[in-house]
């Protein structure tokens, strides 16, 4: 059916470059609709991708975490007694612990305080595929040393990198407490934290001074070559008390996911702006093309009259909805790509364009002006050419 619509008259084309004014503002339009989905969709995207990215740097198989624990902002401590009933399980090659949780960074430079990430690994046992914190384990073995995220927003957090060139290490104070930058490494910032600390686990206690040293926050776990990981955790959640849970990788950031996207606000914020997005997208197509029908309805009475069926003009509208779609998503994906890069650099949030992404948007541009046309449509199926003359 579409190709012989196509292969008539294009008369979808010549009626909606008759009025280029027209023309340019439903481009305009669409263009603007896509640019906030693809900003919403780009904010969500950069907001699970900033979250888990620590995910992706910690060397281990399976997690050991509290069931009330659903993001990194919000981990409740288990006892390490619990990681430890994991060696005796055959598989098991190794376990470890891991301390999390937000500090108070005070800026060397303006002395103003920020929120940012702290993680404290035993040294001798690293958790952590940083190779740059490899080089400095023998130094955060000693007590009030720390490694600095050199990806952070440094200008509110302090030009760390530059300031230990000229002194190293770098005296700074985290929660009152005064540390030494002995290093660097690259993680990034969040929503949730602008920069990361790394420390031992020692000194992470120091940091946290109501913390009770028995106390972990994650249990790390490496499995053996010769066993799976799907195995070792059936038999490591069948022996750890109810209240803990036994997660994969994947399980594991995947749950970081969820809760930025379906329970915190900003993840609601950033869908409803998509759906927002669509609407206004439909609005302005809408009233493009019922104003189109409405200005040419005697011609489309005059087509009726000389029996041309709904079917005919039901392509001509979705061809129309059709060039809407792709003029207007082209200037849309260029603007959206521009708007990204200046955000990555003002922000340094892990955002960028995807196909996927892409894919997405033009499909709801694709659906939006379409469904526009077909409300629209419903004018000239009303429309009777003895109404009409």
């Amino acid at each position: 059916m579409f190709r012989k619509l196509f292969r008539k008259t294009p008369l979808a084309w010549l009626q909606m470059s008759h009025e280029k004014a027209r023309l340019l503002v439903a481009i305009a339009g669409i263009a603007f609709a896509d640019l906030l989905m693809f900003v919403q969709l780009g904010m969500k995207d950069a907001l699970n991708d900033g979250q888990v990215q620590f995910y992706t740097k910690i060397r281990g198989d399976l997690f050991l975490v509290n069931k009330l624990s659903d993001n990194l902002t919000s981990l409740k401590s288990f006892s390490r007694e619990n990681l430890y009933q994991a060696r005796g399980i055959d598989g098991v090659a190794s376990v470890s612990s891991l301390y999390i949780g937000q500090v108070t960074w005070r800026n060397p430079e303006n002395q103003t305080s920020r929120q940012i990430y702290a993680y404290g690994i035993d040294p001798n046992q690293s958790v952590l595929n940083f190779p740059e914190v490899n080089q400095h384990l023998e130094e955060l073995k000693l007590l009030n040393r720390a490694l600095f995220d050199k990806a952070a927003r440094l200008p509110k957090l302090g030009d760390v990198p530059t300031l230990l060139k000229k002194e190293n290490p770098l005296s700074v104070q985290v929660n009152n407490l005064e540390i030494q930058i002995v290093g660097l490494f690259a993680l990034g910032s969040s929503f949730a934290a602008e920069g990361n600390l790394i420390t031992s686990d020692s000194t992470f206690l120091r940091l946290f001074t109501e913390r009770q040293p028995d106390k972990i926050d994650v249990g790390v776990v490496k499995v053996k070559s010769n066993a799976t990981i799907k195995g070792v955790q059936a038999k490591l959640q069948a022996i750890v008390p109810d209240d803990l849970l036994v997660l994969t990788l994947d399980e594991f950031a995947d749950r970081e996911r969820a809760y930025w996207t379906k329970d915190s606000p900003i993840g609601i914020i950033f869908g409803l702006g998509v759906v927002l997005g669509f609407l206004v997208g439909v609005v302005i197509v809408y009233q493009i093309l019922y104003t189109d029908i409405s200005n040419h309805l005697p011609e489309y009475a005059t087509l009726k009259a000389m029996g041309y069926s709904d079917v005919y003009f039901i392509g001509v509208v979705i061809q129309e909805a059709l060039i809407l779609a792709a003029l207007g998503f082209v200037p849309g994906v260029i603007l959206s790509t521009g708007l990204y890069t200046l955000t990555r650099s003002a922000t340094l949030l892990p955002i960028a364009m995807k196909l996927s992404r892409a894919t997405l948007v033009l499909v709801l541009t694709i659906v939006m002006c379409i469904g526009a046309g077909a409300i629209a449509l419903r004018k000239l199926q009303q429309a009777d050419p003895a109404d009409i003359f």
